[in-house]
This record gives C-alpha cells, sequence and structure tokens, in this order.
C-alpha cells in the first residue's frame, strides 16, 4: 500500500470542512502511488481524490495549482484543484502540503487503440497549443543540462559497451541540441505515460499527475508520449498507433521545420532521458519508501531501437 501518510475518517471529515465539496461518506487509501500519499474521498455531494506531498521541492507546488488551473480554465481534460471557500487550492494536512481534485472518469489502458491515440493526440496537441501562453514558468529538469550533469553517475554501475553507449549519446546531444536555435517551447506535462491517463473506452476521461510539469520544448513531450505510447514489447514504433497520434496532434499544433528536424535525436534523447533516471533511482538515490522500481532495460531497448531503426517519417 502506497499510502505513506495514514489519516482515518475523523480527519479527513475536518479537513472538507474548508471546502464546500459536501460531506465524508467514504474513504480509500489507493496502492498505486509511487511518491505521494493518495486517497479517494466521497462526499454526499462528489468523488474526490486528495493527494499528500511526501517529496520534491514544496515551494514548487503553487506552478502546479496555476498550471492545472489554467488548463482546466482552458477545458483540457486536467484535474483542476479544488479550492476552498476562502479561494485557495493548497492546504495542510497531518504535517504535509496537500490538495484536493475531482476525481476523473476512466482507467488506465494498457494497450492503447488507434481510437485512444487520436484521442490523447488531440488532446496533446490542444495543450501545447494554449500551453504557450502559460505565463508560469519551471524550468524543465530532465533536460539536456541535467543529462550532462547526471549521467557520470551511474557509468560505473554500466558494462563497457552501455558506458560508451550513454557518453557517445550525451555528446550527441549536446552537438545536436546544444547551439541549435530553440524550438517552440510552453507549458508540458513532462512525463506523459499510459498510466498517467484515464480513458473511458474511448474517450479520453482525463490526464493527470503533472508533478514532472514544466516550461519546455513542446517537442520533448511530444516525443515522450511517442516512445511509450507507440512502442511495442520489443520497442519498435508502431505505425498505426505513430501516425493516429501525431495525425491528431499536428490537427491542432503543426509542428515547425526545426522541430521536424529535430525529431530523430530528440526521440532519442528522451529515450535515454527514461534509461537514466531509471538507473539513478536504482543505483543512485533510491526513493525513500520500499516501492519497487521500473526497469531501466525497457528505455534501453527504445534507445538502441531509435539509434539502429530511426525514426518513421512524420505524417504530413
Amino acid at each position: 500500500m502506497a499510502v505513506f501518510t495514514p489519516l482515518d475518517d475523523a480527519q479527513v471529515a475536518s479537513f472538507l470542512e474548508r471546502f464546500d465539496t459536501g460531506r465524508l461518506t467514504a474513504l480509500e487509501g489507493v496502492a498505486s502511488g509511487t511518491e505521494n500519499t493518495t486517497f479517494f474521498v466521497t462526499t454526499d455531494r462528489a468523488s474526490l481524490v486528495l493527494t499528500l506531498f511526501e517529496q520534491g521541492d514544496h515551494e514548487e507546488l503553487p506552478f502546479f495549482v496555476d498550471l492545472l488551473d489554467y488548463l482546466a480554465e482552458h477545458r483540457l481534460p486536467v484535474p483542476g484543484p479544488v479550492h476552498d471557500r476562502r479561494g485557495i487550492a493548497l492546504q495542510s494536512l497531518a504535517g504535509k502540503p496537500a490538495l484536493l481534485f475531482p476525481r476523473l472518469p476512466g482507467k488506465h489502458p494498457r494497450d492503447p487503440n488507434l481510437a485512444q491515440c487520436r484521442a490523447l493526440g488531440e488532446t496533446l496537441g490542444r495543450l501545447h497549443h494554449v500551453g504557450q501562453r502559460f505565463e508560469g514558468h519551471r524550468p524543465n529538469p530532465r533536460d539536456l543540462h541535467w543529462l550532462l550533469a547526471s549521467h557520470h553517475k551511474v557509468l560505473g554501475y554500466l558494462t563497457p559497451e552501455d558506458q560508451t553507449l550513454m557518453a557517445d549519446e550525451v555528446d550527441t546531444y549536446q552537438g545536436v541540441f546544444g547551439d541549435a536555435d530553440a524550438l517552440p517551447r510552453g507549458a508540458i506535462h513532462g512525463d506523459l505515460f499510459r498510466d498517467n491517463t484515464l480513458f473511458d473506452g474511448d474517450t479520453l476521461g482525463g490526464i493527470i499527475d503533472f508533478y514532472n510539469g514544466c516550461t519546455g520544448d513542446l517537442l520533448f513531450d511530444l516525443a515522450i508520449v511517442i516512445n511509450d505510447w507507440a512502442s511495442d514489447d520489443d520497442g519498435r514504433l508502431d505505425p498505426g498507433r505513430h501516425d493516429a497520434l501525431l495525425t491528431a496532434y499536428q490537427a491542432q499544433r503543426p509542428l515547425t521545420e526545426a522541430e521536424r528536424d529535430a525529431w530523430p535525436m530528440m526521440l532519442r534523447m528522451t529515450a535515454l532521458r527514461y534509461w537514466l533516471s531509471r538507473l539513478l533511482v536504482i543505483y543512485v538515490d533510491p526513493p525513500a519508501h520500499e516501492l519497487t522500481p521500473h526497469d531501466p532495460e525497457r528505455f534501453r531497448l527504445i534507445l538502441k531501437r531509435r539509434i539502429a531503426e530511426g525514426a518513421l517519417p512524420l505524417p504530413a
């Protein structure tokens, strides 16, 4: 159970008195959390999600509140935080920062179909379009600068072959992106894997977990999505899911020529980003709680596929 700070009914009922959300009728801990404590909260008027923040820089939480408020105002399917009777969203409960959200419908797609890929692509295109006007700012914590600074920490745990692979890739990215003209930037999700979406059938019920959200290259966000959503078990790109997602995305925000040129290398860089971050969790900076880390091999495999096979042609 990934509930790191237990709460009882009386604590949550008292907490809810700050809001106009009704009276507590049920409280359920959520086992799927990896960093924060999450509860499903049911009242006589609403279905809600309560999150207590266990890790990370709490000073950055106002950025996430502002971003979710902004996206919800633009009718994106995101859980805009519930504000209390005084108009304040960010709270404190059991000594931890806390946010209350509406519970969105649906479940995570394990094997997304083409309709689900089109729905995600269309919504991500809209999010990136409106996100370019979001005035908040948070630097991308997993960009090229992070790769340059962090990859040395894991080299000693790798085989000589993988040491060369990682070091050569980082050098290549520095050559491609280091002095290149800036790509289109704006607010991005930063971690839009399948398990950060909720689908009710083929309808996208919501995009969740914005705690990697930041200001960054829109193409970086899109490459993360394609590497997860359109990759088969062997790491190869599936043409159908790839084209469905990218065609729907570009109907909302067409890629620039500079983005098209950078696309194959961005797929490689975001694959290495997850290979490296998962290695760091295992060898250098394990989580504060006893949780099973994600397998780094998945993104090593995807990276090697992108190097060997390149990118699929982008839809016009």
